[in-house]
């Protein structure tokens, strides 16, 4: 058996499906990146037949990533693992991961089948998958609550059909950590031809199992687990990437085992995905949390300060949580960015360092004094306004004082046009969000704002996360900024592009369907 577990993160597709708004193209491919700096074996990229967004966002994850393998999800149906093949048909490897149901109640209540037709549908959707990769995985949703008869045929078959990888998913987190493992060890004990493919497990935090019930599994022989950075998903989530990869490198010793990411890029990639999917970490959340090494009591200051490992187990800089560095002002030049960017493990195809210099030179007039962290919000948001954004702000000015109503004029180019307009609101930035609906002519509903900070202390950076809906869709965007005014009205304005894009996207596929 193998000594080393394979990780499979299904962030941009079991993650992304909790999201209260879909992430853009460019969004999905910054995670997707990020995930392979980080050193993921398998990125799950999507699901492509769900939508042609979804299938875009497949294909050019496909094409540009390439030191971790792509992988999209289809049913046990010939026309998703087609939709599935053509997105991923870019990239020089790749991996179907199809699925169905083997649970009793799944079988009968959702699928209306029997076990045997259910047994049939999938061996005919692993042959037909392998006429496009070797590379197949195989899927028993609901695993944990299938007899392990039943279970036991399945992966038989399935393997005898040509998967490599069959996973074995506690799709409802009904499983204890005995029972979960106790599955595995049944399998392995029952199995005869199970050490012709990987197994791989897929477990779901509804009872705050997910991570225990993971690591029972790989105890009793499975080695690729799946999961998401900073445990998003359906219902209360996935089991947490970044948890099982502090277990198994902390524990080296109990377990042996070897995993392949840096767990140097981990508070990265999980505050990246923190930003994007707009799911703050609560502050008692393992390893990735704020207070995750905040150490409050004086017994246990003393002991820190005694000897460190006292009371952690591990060390911040071992997820990559160093020290900020300073000495970045208005005086520091591009190739002192450029290296900084380099020491944070940043490539030069990251980022458009014109961009980013630009926008350092402005944020360090304001600040005085720049931080790494500041670097990475920049580079983080520098898409806040793109050369194709149909809105963009020109100017915009707001008044208010002790009164009531505050007052805001906003110029905004829309399109090829100049547009001046001006509100009252209730506050300074509702005054801003009226001028601006007046500026577009659309009115959204606001159904979320949040304000954060990127940094810390009087100088931080404003950020404003804001959920609206428009005919029917939702739509997430953020805006950043030393002002919070200035970061809101970002912020709004990239919805109104997203709104424009899709209206585009839309209209594109009317005229492809008049003109088929």
């Amino acid at each position: 058996m193998s000594d080393r577990v394979i990780l499979f993160d299904t962030t941009l597709r079991d993650g992304e499906q909790a999201l209260a708004a879909s992430l853009s193209v460019t969004e999905k491919l910054q995670i997707a990146r990020a995930l392979e700096r980080m050193g993921i074996d398998i990125i799950e990229a999507g699901f492509p037949v769900s939508s042609p967004g979804d299938f875009d966002s497949v294909r050019q994850i496909a094409s540009q990533i390439k030191d971790s393998r792509v992988c999209a999800l289809s049913r046990a149906v010939k026309g998703d693992i087609d939709a599935a093949a053509e997105s991923l048909k870019v990239a020089d490897q790749f991996r179907i991961h199809t699925f169905i149901s083997t649970s009793d109640i799944h079988v009968e209540s959702k699928l209306k089948r029997n076990f045997e037709q259910v047994q049939e549908m999938a061996t005919d959707a692993i042959k037909y998958a392998r006429r496009f990769t070797d590379d197949v995985e195989f899927s028993c949703e609901d695993a944990g609550r299938t007899p392990i008869d039943n279970l036991c045929r399945m992966v038989e078959s399935a393997i005898n059909a040509g998967a490599s990888t069959v996973n074995i998913p506690d799709t409802v987190g009904y499983t204890t950590p005995t029972e979960f493992g106790g599955i595995i060890r049944n399998l392995y004990e029952r199995v005869p031809n199970i050490h012709n493919a990987i197994i791989s497990v897929h477990c779901h935090d509804d009872l705050g199992l997910s991570v225990a019930n993971s690591i029972a599994a790989i105890e009793a022989g499975a080695r690729q687990v799946e999961g998401t950075i900073n445990g998003i998903g359906e219902r209360a989530g996935n089991a947490a990437l970044e948890e099982i990869i502090m277990i198994l490198k902390t524990r080296m010793a109990r377990f042996g085992l070897e995993v392949g990411a840096n767990p140097q890029e981990i508070h990265r990639v999980s505050q990246t995905i923190s930003r994007l999917c707009n799911m703050p970490i609560q502050p008692n959340k393992a390893i990735v949390g704020g207070n995750a090494f905040s150490h409050s009591s004086g017994i246990h200051q003393d002991g820190m300060l005694k000897a460190q490992n006292t009371y952690e187990i591990m060390t911040p800089e071992s997820i990559g949580l160093g020290r900020n560095h300073l000495n970045l002002t208005s005086r520091s030049g591009r190739h002192v960015i450029k290296h900084r960017m380099a020491e944070m493990g940043y490539t030069d195809a990251e980022y458009d360092l014109d961009t980013l210099y630009d926008r350092f030179l402005k944020l360090a007039d304001k600040k005085g004094q720049v931080f790494d962290y500041d670097l990475e919000a920049l580079l983080f948001f520098e898409n806040q306004q793109d050369d194709d954004d149909h809105y963009r702000i020109n100017q915009l000015n707001v008044q208010a004082g002790s009164s009531h109503f505050a007052t805001a004029s906003i110029e905004m180019q829309i399109g090829d046009t100049t547009v001046t307009e001006a509100a009252t609101g209730n506050g300074p930035v509702d005054s801003a969000y009226q001028a601006i609906a007046r500026a577009t002519g659309k009115a959204l509903a606001i159904k979320s704002y949040h304000i954060g900070a990127e940094g810390g202390g009087h100088d931080a950076l404003g950020r404003v996360d804001i959920t609206a809906e428009y005919d029917g869709r939702t739509f997430h965007a953020m805006g950043l900024s030393t002002d919070i005014i200035e970061s809101s009205a970002i912020a709004l304005v990239r919805v109104y592009n997203l709104i424009h894009r899709q209206q585009r996207i839309e209209q594109h596929k009317q005229r492809a369907l008049e003109e088929a």
